[in-house]
Parts: structure tokens; C-alpha cells; sequence
């Protein structure tokens, strides 16, 4: 049951309204599960797209086009000095030579970038090898490797140099030139797969032995080449342009908020007024629940909401939609990560608490009991 004072605003979505209209993690929202959307729409925060822009920076992600030769760490320093913020950090990536579809988080966008689960790489990769070799072998060679492969870092590493298991979605052959003996493999696996390596088993299973020549990352998760990809030159242009010009357009173009990392995620679109205390780390309860995803289970990653559409926190489901709805449940998920900062939202239970003690004239007995015994 809501409380008086929630029944404020109620909020109805007309079916005619387009899902372009919404923020990232509002789409599709006639198609979710809804709990009593009744609630008070407090002036703090604001939808992704139209937070300031020193907020918007700070919450931004950037999706890069690496290039071939400077490291990943490298590319996060000239990142941090061209646009002025105090942290940067990527999606890890392993060659220094390879190009390609680089994750760059900017300010509090880091710290999602620590706890958002795995997601599949695509890969383009020359491969020069040592011998003679005819395309149907490479091809046998590619459909073997295919499926889960024992990996083990090479000798100059960060990590410990465990035997690792990597799953190989698909291994094709778009192009084979045999008078140079080169390959162009077309490659889609799991995260942290060491391509260079995959290369040398190729290699080893023909025969001849095989390298890597070049290597160009050209997906992750739901972002590919063709889609926001922006250069360093880009990021240089947007900020001169804003810095000289006062123009917020083109650096709103090239970063993007760290919401379209989570749109795959299943979402609870929760009261504005349970917002403050879920980022000191409060467990949610039906009772702040506005929306929620049909097909939520127990063990999923979900995404808590405000009703503007801004990322709250990480958690994991405890339950599945069924019995959330049902009401036989009070703690829903277990917090995993929280995003928005803690005074973005005002605390409203110090508030009540306070309301309340005016009310009853608590604060004013306590003082005045104090003063008699101090007299």
C-alpha cells in the first residue's frame, strides 16, 4: 500500500508515446510490470541526456576508436588532460598494437566499468604464417578451435600465469592469399581471450607455425564500429569548441551517459523518494517499487532506476518477478555496486524524522530537560 504522501503524481504512459521520447533505461516502459505508480517527483537529478555538462562529462562514457601502437593507459592520460577531469579508466584491453573499439569511463562512469558483467568481443585479425598451407585445412584448423580453448598467459605478464578457459563463439575465414601465406580471420569470443595466442595454435595445428600481424576489435557488447565510434581528434574538436565557442553539441555527441552500458540489464524503476537511501546502501522493499521488468529471476543482474531515467546502483536479484509482485517478499536484491553519488538526492527519512520530532516536541522537551540538569 502507498502512504498518503505518495499519492501525489501518478504517472500513465499513453501507448501512442515513442520509446525515442524516453531516456535509455525508460524504453519500452508500457511493456513493464507496474506495482502502483504513484509517487512524488522531486526536483533533485535529471534525465541522462539534459544534466549539465560538467555532470554530464562526469557521468560520461566515451567510445573509442583505438589506435594502433599507444597503450590503453596511455590513451586514459591524454583522455584526462584534454578534457580536464580528475579519473579516467577503461574496459580492459590487452595489446598495445591492436586498434579498435576501446570503453573509456569518465569520472563516477569508472566505477560501473568495475562491475558490469562480461561481454562478447569481436575481432578481425591478419594472420601471416610460416609455411605453405591450403584453405581447406585452415578451415578444418578454425572449426576445431571453435567452443572452449585452455589459454595461458605468456611469460611477460601483469597476472598470475594460471591455465585459463576461453569459450570461441564462432572462427571464420573471410580472405586467404596464399602466395604472401596470410589469413584475415574473423574471430567472436569471450571477454579477455588473448588472440595472439589463438593465432599461435593455428598456426601449431597446421604445421607451420603461424603470427599475428595486425588485430582490430570491431565489437563489444552492444556497440560495434559502424555505431558512435569517435577519434582522438574528435574529443579535441568537441572541447575546443565548447572551451572556445560555448558549444555543448558536439561534446555531447561524442560522450555518451553511462545508462546506454545498462540497457541490457533487467531494471526496478523506483520512487524518488527511496533514491537517497538506496545510495547510502538501504535494501529495497515493495513498497518503493513504481516498475519492473517481466522477466526478472532470481540471480540476475539488475539496474535500479529513478523516474527520470538516471542509473542508481547495481544489484542482484533475489527474486524473480513472480514473487516480487506477489508481495510475499520484503528485501528484493542485494546491492552490488552503487553509482549515483550519496547527496545527488535529498534524504527524506532524516527529514520525516525531523517533521516528526516538530510534531510531538521532542527536540524542544530534550533541551529543556538539559537545561535543568545542567542548572
Amino acid at each position: 500500500m502507498c502512504s498518503d504522501s505518495d499519492r501525489v503524481g501518478r504517472v500513465n504512459v499513453s501507448e501512442s508515446i515513442q520509446d525515442s521520447e524516453f531516456s535509455f533505461l525508460l524504453r519500452n516502459l508500457t511493456s513493464m510490470r507496474t506495482m502502483g505508480a504513484h509517487f512524488n517527483r522531486e526536483k533533485e537529478g535529471f534525465s541522462p541526456e539534459q544534466r549539465p555538462i560538467v555532470q554530464y562529462i562526469n557521468f560520461g562514457i566515451i567510445y573509442l576508436d583505438k589506435p594502433s601502437g599507444p597503450s590503453a593507459g596511455q590513451i586514459n592520460t591524454w583522455i584526462k588532460d584534454i578534457l580536464h577531469v580528475q579519473k579516467t579508466r577503461h574496459k580492459r584491453f590487452f595489446e598495445s598494437n591492436t586498434s579498435g573499439c576501446l570503453l573509456v569511463g569518465i569520472g563516477n562512469a569508472t566505477r560501473l566499468l568495475k562491475s558490469i558483467s562480461k561481454s562478447d568481443n569481436e575481432y578481425v585479425a591478419v594472420l601471416h604464417f610460416y609455411g605453405k598451407i591450403n584453405i581447406r585445412d585452415l578451415t578444418n584448423s578454425c572449426e576445431s578451435l571453435s567452443g572452449q580453448i585452455f589459454q595461458r598467459p605468456p611469460f611477460i605478464c601483469r597476472g598470475n600465469r594460471d591455465l585459463r578457459i576461453r569459450t570461441i563463439r564462432t572462427l571464420n575465414v573471410l580472405e586467404f592469399d596464399d602466395k604472401q601465406n596470410l589469413a584475415l580471420l574473423k574471430i567472436s569470443c569471450e571477454e579477455y581471450t588473448r588472440i595472439h595466442l589463438l593465432c599461435n595454435q593455428i598456426g601449431l595445428m597446421l604445421g607451420v607455425g603461424g603470427k599475428m600481424e595486425e588485430l582490430r576489435r570491431v565489437k563489444y557488447g552492444n556497440f560495434n564500429e559502424y555505431e558512435k565510434l569517435v577519434t582522438m581528434y574528435d574529443i579535441i574538436d568537441a572541447y575546443w569548441m565548447y572551451i572556445t565557442l560555448k558549444d555543448e553539441r558536439y561534446l555531447r555527441k561524442i560522450i555518451l551517459p553511462l545508462e546506454t552500458l545498462l540497457v541490457s540489464h533487467r531494471r526496478i524503476i523506483v520512487k524518488d523518494s527511496a533514491v537517497a537511501a538506496l545510495c547510502f546502501g538501504a535494501a529495497l522493499v515493495n513498497s518503493d517499487i513504481i516498475y519492473l521488468d517481466n522477466d526478472i529471476e532470481q540471480g540476475d543482474d539488475i539496474v535500479f532506476v529513478t523516474s527520470k531515467g538516471e542509473a542508481i546502483a547495481l544489484a542482484v536479484a533475489k527474486y524473480s518477478t513472480a514473487r516480487i509482485v506477489g508481495g510475499s517478499t520484503c528485501f528484493i536484491a542485494e546491492t552490488k555496486r552503487v553509482i549515483m553519488e550519496k547527496e545527488h538526492y535529498r534524504r527524506q527519512w532524516t527529514e520525516i524524522r525531523k517533521r516528526r520530532q516538530a510534531e510531538e516536541g521532542t527536540n524542544e522537551i530534550a533541551i529543556k530537560r538539559f537545561r535543568c540538569d545542567w542548572e
